[in-house]
């Protein structure tokens, strides 16, 4: 009872599935997920099935009408994907990679925007496939209203990019998001995402489910507020804390800022180390890479 007070609107299974998992450690799930664990990998190979082409927000950082072979940054894919063609793409990168060890999904898109594409893919592959470890990259908009379809598919791995726990802050990021059909801007969108976000990591860390963070490090707009968004994830239950640095795209709001140099990244990840462990190894991966972070195969 007391859990439906803390998190009202969440369903028995996920109640049930919270109290199960409040004393799970996480260790040896993170150490064979090459995004969750520093060394993995080196050892583990992973693949982005690019089944999600709809986003339910628009970044400003953010532009996914074109897109190069050799570019490597999220948001791109040669082409989307259905259900059906992902599950047989796995089958040819097993037989490939024989180290292959994560089926994702990360776009181009939002796959929690595209839920019938993104969870029948999951179904397909973990039904041929239960060895595969399943894991997504949202901005969280709509986690919480698919709870039930992560408990049922068993993904122990989700990513969220939450870039302002501030909605100051986060007005100058989001240009704006839809939820349940109305478009929200400015102050206001930023208030609901992250109180949604908020939510659901609070849930998703109760569940027994690893979340990463991904903050994209924005040079005059929230780089003075990445400390605080490591203190706030951690204090929800976030595992891991990755900072990225801008890539500037033409044709964004922000195609002339600056992209962070890694010395400017590693010294803010170092600030961070102090309230939660920080990614280092991050290669801002395509949506549809395929491979080791370090070395994709064509």
């Amino acid at each position: 009872m007391g859990n439906n007070n803390l998190y009202p609107g969440t369903s028995c299974d996920a109640q049930i599935k919270m109290q199960e998992n409040s004393t799970l450690h996480w260790d040896d799930m993170e150490k064979t997920h090459p995004c969750f664990y520093r060394t993995a990998h080196l050892k583990y190979a992973r693949m982005h099935l690019a089944v999600a082409p709809k986003c339910n927000m628009q970044c400003n950082y953010c532009d996914r009408n074109y897109d190069c072979p050799n570019e490597s940054r999220p948001g791109v894919a040669s082409k989307c994907i259905t259900p059906q063609e992902a599950l047989q793409n796995v089958k040819a990168a097993c037989k490939k990679i024989v180290q292959l060890n994560v089926a994702g999904i990360a776009g181009p898109g939002d796959p929690l925007a595209n839920p019938k594409k993104t969870f029948k893919t999951f179904e397909l592959i973990s039904k041929e496939f239960p060895e595969l470890k399943l894991c997504f990259s949202t901005n969280g908009l709509n986690l919480l209203d698919y709870l039930d379809e992560i408990i049922k598919l068993n993904i122990k791995y989700v990513t969220i990019t939450i870039n302002a726990v501030d909605p100051l802050i986060g007005e100058n990021i989001y240009a704006w998001i839809k939820y349940n059909g109305t478009v929200f801007r400015g102050e206001e969108a930023a208030a609901l995402l992250w109180a949604r976000q908020q939510s659901a990591l609070q849930i998703l860390a109760g569940l027994g489910i690893i979340v990463k963070i991904n903050t994209v490090l924005i040079p005059g707009v929230n780089d003075s507020h990445i400390i605080e968004i490591a203190k706030e994830v951690k204090k929800g239950g976030a595992a891991l804390f990755n900072l990225v640095p801008l890539i500037p795209l033409p044709n964004t709001p922000f195609a002339n800022y600056p992209r962070p140099s890694l010395s400017e990244c590693n010294a803010l990840r170092r600030e961070c180390e102090s309230y939660i462990r920080v990614m280092y190894h991050c290669r801002q991966c395509r949506a549809d890479a395929v491979g080791f972070l370090h070395k994709d195969v064509p």
